[in-house]
C-alpha cells in the first residue's frame, strides 16, 4: 500500500529536495515529524512518499530515492548503494514480531504462515526462531500485507501469521493468541536489542551530506520527545483509523535512545542478524564493514 506525498518542501538553492520514504506508522511519522516540516534547522529539504515497509524494501533494491526507512534485512541487498545512518531508525526491548494463531499452542509444523515480507527483519527473526523451535521447519510461506494477517488467520485461510506493528497491542480484538515473541527469542539468545527498520540514504550523496541527514534525523526525534504535541496531528492524520491510544503506545515502544544513536549494542544487534541469517542461508554475507558509518 502507497501513500500519496503530502508534505510539500521548499527548493534548496541549486538543487531539487531529497526524495524521502517512510511508513505512514506513528514511530515514523513522530520521528520525522519536524524534518518533513522544516522545523530542524539546517536540515535538508524533504519530499516524502508514505510506503509500507515492503515498499520501501523494494523501492531500495531498485535505487528509486535517496533516503528510506527499510527493513535491515534487506541491508544485504542495498548497501552497495546506500549507506546506514546511525539514528532515526527502530530497535528496542521487548518490541520483537508475534506469531499468531487461532488455538494456543499450536504446532507449527507444516502449517502455512503468513509473513509481511520474505524480506523483513521480522521474516529473519521468524526463521532462526523456527529453525531452533520447530522440528522438521514449517510448510508454506505466504506474503500478506501486515494489515492483512490478522484477518487471514482468524478466518482460517492461514495457520499462523507474523505480525509487527501496532498489531502487538490490538491482536486479541481478533480472538488470535500469541504463540512466540520472536523478540523474547532474539533477546534470550543474544543479549542484544531487537533490531526492526533502519534508515539509509544514497552514497552517491556523499560523505558531508550523509552527515548532514543523520544530524537531522537526530535532531528531529530529539524535537518531537520535547514538543510531543507538535506532531500529534500528523501522526494520528496517517495512523489509518488507530486508536490514539495505541498510537501512543506504538511511539512509547518503537521511538527509543536507539532512534537518536544506534550505539555499540545497536550495531551488534544488526550485524549480529545479518550474521546469523548469512550463516542459515537467507541473506548473502556482508563485508565486515560494511554497516561503517561514513
Amino acid at each position: 500500500m502507497t501513500y500519496p506525498t503530502d508534505t510539500p518542501s521548499a527548493q534548496p538553492s541549486g538543487g531539487r529536495p531529497l526524495r524521502m520514504a517512510y511508513s505512514p506508522c506513528p514511530n515514523d511519522t513522530f520521528t520525522f515529524h519536524a524534518w518533513a516540516h522544516g522545523r530542524v534547522p539546517g536540515a535538508p529539504p524533504v519530499e516524502v512518499t508514505f510506503a509500507d515497509i515492503d515498499i520501501t524494501n523494494g523501492m531500495a533494491e531498485r535505487g528509486e530515492l535517496d533516503v528510506l526507512k527499510v527493513s535491515y534485512a534487506v541491508l544485504p541487498w542495498v548497501l552497495d548503494q546506500y549507506a546506514l545512518l546511525p539514528c532515526g531508525g527502530a530497535l528496542g526491548r521487548g518490541c520483537g514480531p508475534l506469531v499468531l494463531t487461532r488455538e494456543p499452542g499450536r504446532d507449527l509444523r507444516g502449517a502455512t504462515v503468513a509473513v509481511p515480507s520474505e524480506k523483513s527483519t521480522a521474516y529473519l527473526l521468524f526463521r532462526l526462531w523456527a529453525a531452533a523451535t520447530v522440528p522438521g521447519g514449517v510448510g508454506r510461506i505466504t506474503v500478506l500485507p501486515f494489515d492483512e494477517i490478522m484477518p487471514a488467520v482468524r478466518d482460517g485461510r492461514v495457520d499462523a501469521g507474523l505480525v509487527i506493528h501496532e498489531a502487538r497491542f490490538t491482536y486479541q480484538n481478533y480472538g488470535l493468541h500469541c504463540l512466540a515473541d520472536m523478540g523474547e527469542h532474539w533477546e534470550a539468545t543474544t543479549g542484544l536489542p531487537i533490531p526492526l527498520g533502519a534508515i539509509i540514504a544514497r552514497r552517491s550523496l556523499g560523505e558531508a551530506t550523509l552527515k548532514q541527514l543523520a544530524e537531522s534525523a537526530r535532531a528531529s526525534v530529539r524535537m518531537a520527545w520535547d514538543e510531543p504535541e507538535a506532531s500529534r496531528g500528523y501522526v494520528l492524520e496517517h495512523a489509518q483509523e488507530m486508536d490514539p491510544a495505541v498510537a501512543d503506545q506504538h511511539i512509547g515502544l518503537y521511538v527509543n535512545e536507539f532512534t537518536a544513536d544506534l550505539g555499540e549494542d545497536g550495531y551488534a544487534a544488526v550485524h549480529g542478524l545479518l550474521t546469523r541469517a548469512a550463516a542459515e542461508g537467507l541473506v548473502p554475507a556482508i563485508a565486515p564493514d560494511a554497516l561503517a558509518y561514513p
